[in-house]
């Protein structure tokens, strides 16, 4: 029974362990898509507005929907084909990773 309990425990805290890894991993990679992919328009921080608007304040709610509007082109003003071409090679899981780290910008 003791070595049944531990082993239970070991596994327990491997996929708790693992599971924060991912987690770290998701975080670093959204971090990474958003440097290649949105930094050069809306700055490092998200605040830039000289080709584009801030996303900077966005909620990652906010974010998503707009970004998923731009996928589906059912979102967007005059300028929105560069937005549309950028969200239609982004995955679902990558514009929600994206939305995550915008929101803490």
């Amino acid at each position: 029974m003791k070595m049944s309990r531990s082993l239970v425990l070991a596994l327990s805290l491997s996929l708790v362990l693992g599971a924060t890894a991912l987690a770290a991993d998701a975080a670093t990679d959204a971090q990474a898509l958003y440097l290649t992919k949105c930094a050069s328009c809306h700055g490092k921080d998200g605040s830039k507005s000289i080709l584009s608007k801030p996303v900077k304040g966005l909620s990652a709610e906010d974010f998503t929907k707009k970004m998923m509007g731009y996928k589906t082109k059912t979102y967007g003003g005059s300028k929105k084909a560069g937005m549309e071409k950028l969200a239609a090679a982004l995955s679902d899981a990558d514009i929600k990773a994206l939305g995550a780290f915008v929101a803490k910008l």
